[in-house]
């Protein structure tokens, strides 16, 4: 133990090297120990087993617990000095935690989190907020923002958080470490003060994937066995698109790594928001009966909501007579959502019961036994200290909507480090279907270094928006223009449409599309010219034909319109639109 405290002061030495420039520049003092930890304690392992047993599995590991764990003789903080002032000391430790320290580990102390585990951004007034190793002058991402400060800081092997709402998995991808939140209900929460008991998971940090793997078979209870591989790897296209970096810069890193190990034919794409809207019909029935407007808002968007809706509600019956009595000073935006009122009727609180059972079954049947699912971890890098970007609809929508898919789901989630872009922690994560737990953790085995590899590959280069392929941004652009286009903002989409054919001239499908928006605003010959370019560039393309042919009719250029649509018809046989638009046409023609 006496050398590696050692070494750990002088890592700690080499990191506060690293950042002093950095601190007075934040004019901020960093703690000796990034202020991650809250309490130092120590809870030793029981003796090996004599041989020839084998030596427990954890045997040399340390970790730290958040402030939310019970541990024997200690009050559980929970972020707050008026909790830890009104509450009387544990009677017992965590089953979590006494497992992983008669499994070998040693505990050397609790970590900070943010006010009553509430936030994901990691700060805490009360206790100051942990500065974050990778980028100090940046929010370390929380509920659990000491423990992964912790592991990033090399103070531990490994930390335990809770996740509810992107607890332990958004401090992760601010502080470039593996964090993983396992299935929902698979690992006992007894003993940790709740925030959402439906979303509620215990998490895990670590740096190394081997920690991962050896911690997340005693927590799982799963003994070693053959390592299985995934046969199908699932790009949510339209998750990497609510990115604020390049998409690329992630999305290929995955998919290089993907063809090296599997090859292209696992590689599939897929969309998420039109996927759940048409396998979680509940989300129809929230929304109508909570927002009491129309359904064309986007899935994703709207479990983000039932998300955050749950965790108000099932927080404030948990601790909402301690808040009304104690009055705690708490940060005005935890406060405002801790006191909006969330009374569910019974009728709101079984749609909720609905959507994450058919969010269970949608995702399982997604994945199946061998698949995973790859998403941004976060939309934004890491927010500034201090900055207000944090509380912006666009920001909430974003991250929210990423984390809600597992909360909500109860699957597995781990998020993954790639590196750096722009100085700031690169991530990504991968999920499997509910107790795929194992399957997971065997994939992170498979593909992590190779991962390290492509990123490392990709830092080097500097790649930048610049050096993105343009036939790649362009799909990027082109995808939100078609968002702008569902969105009936006809001339935003005509915007994204026209840059995509900036970046990429030779594709009919940006035409064809920007001809589609022009139709709706009534541009007639624009939508014609359109629609020709695309013709030309690609023959067989059929709503190109059926959408000059629309132009067409409305110029006044009948014969023509007949023609188009005949030959949308000889392309595509069982095609109505153009059946019945000939027909309507001839008639007048004659």
């Amino acid at each position: 133990m006496a050398s590696h405290a050692a070494n750990l002061w002088v890592l700690l030495g080499l990191g506060l090297a690293g950042i002093l420039l950095m601190t007075k520049k934040l004019k901020k003092t960093i703690k000796a120990d990034f202020g991650a930890f809250i309490q130092k304690l120590e809870l030793l392992p029981p003796p090996q087993p004599a041989p020839p047993k084998a030596p427990h599995p954890l045997t040399g590991l340390s970790f730290a617990v958040s402030d939310v764990f019970d541990i024997e003789g200690y009050v559980t903080g929970f972020g707050h000095p008026d909790w830890l002032r009104t509450r009387e000391a544990s009677s017992r430790t965590s089953p979590v935690v006494l497992a992983l320290v008669e499994g070998g580990a040693t505990c050397v102390g609790k970590t900070v989190v943010d006010e009553l585990t509430y936030s994901i951004h990691g700060e805490n007034k009360h206790y100051s907020t942990p500065t974050n190793p990778a980028v100090p002058a940046r929010f370390p991402g929380g509920s659990s923002s000491g423990a992964a400060v912790a592991v990033a800081a090399n103070f531990v092997d490994f930390s335990l958080g809770i996740d509810t709402l992107g607890g332990v998995r958004v401090p992760a991808a601010f502080c470039g470490v593996i964090g993983f939140r396992p299935s929902y209900g698979i690992i006992s929460n007894t003993g940790i003060i709740p925030v959402s008991t439906s979303l509620d998971t215990v998490g895990l940090f670590a740096k190394d994937p081997n920690v991962l793997l050896r911690v997340g078979l005693v927590l799982l209870q799963l003994p070693y066995s053959a390592q299985r591989n995934p046969k199908q790897i699932l790009l949510a296209d339209d998750c990497f698109q609510l990115l604020k970096i390049p998409a690329d810069r992630v999305s290929h890193v995955v998919i290089n790594s993907t063809e090296k190990h599997f090859g292209r034919q696992g590689l599939k794409h897929e969309n998420l928001e039109k996927y759940f809207s048409s396998k979680v019909p509940s989300l129809k029935d929230f929304y109508s009966l909570k927002i009491n407007g129309d359904s064309k808002i986007s899935s994703l968007i709207l479990l983000a909501e039932v998300a955050q809706f749950l965790q108000r509600y099932e927080f404030k019956c948990a601790h909402g007579e301690w808040i009304n009595s104690e009055k705690p000073v708490l940060d005005s935006a935890i406060s405002a959502q801790i006191t909006e009122s969330v009374d569910m009727t019974d009728k709101e609180i079984e749609i909720c019961k609905s959507i994450r059972a058919e969010m269970r079954l949608a995702v399982s049947d997604l994945l199946k036994d061998d698949g995973i699912l790859v998403i941004p971890t976060t939309a934004y890098p890491p927010p500034k200290l201090g900055s207000k970007e944090i509380f912006s609809e666009d920001y909430q929508n974003c991250v929210f909507s990423l984390l809600s898919i597992a909360s909500i789901s109860g699957c597995c989630q781990v998020s993954l480090p790639l590196g750096y872009y722009d100085k700031c922690p690169v991530s990504v994560s991968f999920i499997a279907r509910h107790g795929g737990d194992r399957f997971l953790l065997d994939t992170v085995q498979t593909l992590y270094s190779s991962l390290q590899e492509h990123a490392d590959t990709v830092d080097k280069s500097k790649l930048s928006h610049n050096a993105v392929k343009p036939e790649h941004s362009a799909e990027t652009v082109k995808e939100k223009g078609n968002q702008a286009y569902k969105d009936k903002q006809w001339q935003k989409a005509i915007g994204f449409y026209t840059e995509a054919i900036k970046l990429s001239g030779n594709n009919a499908t940006y035409y064809s599309n920007r001809a589609a928006a022009y139709l709706e605003l009534g541009s007639f010959l624009q939508a014609e010219a359109d629609c020709t370019k695309a013709i030309n560039l690609d023959k067989k393309n059929v709503k190109a034909y059926l959408r000059r042919g629309t132009a067409r009719e409305m110029l006044g250029y009948y014969k023509e319109a007949i023609e188009d649509f005949s030959h949308a018809l000889v392309l595509e046989p069982t095609n109505k639109r153009a059946a019945l638009s000939a027909e309507r046409l001839r008639k007048v023609f004659q």
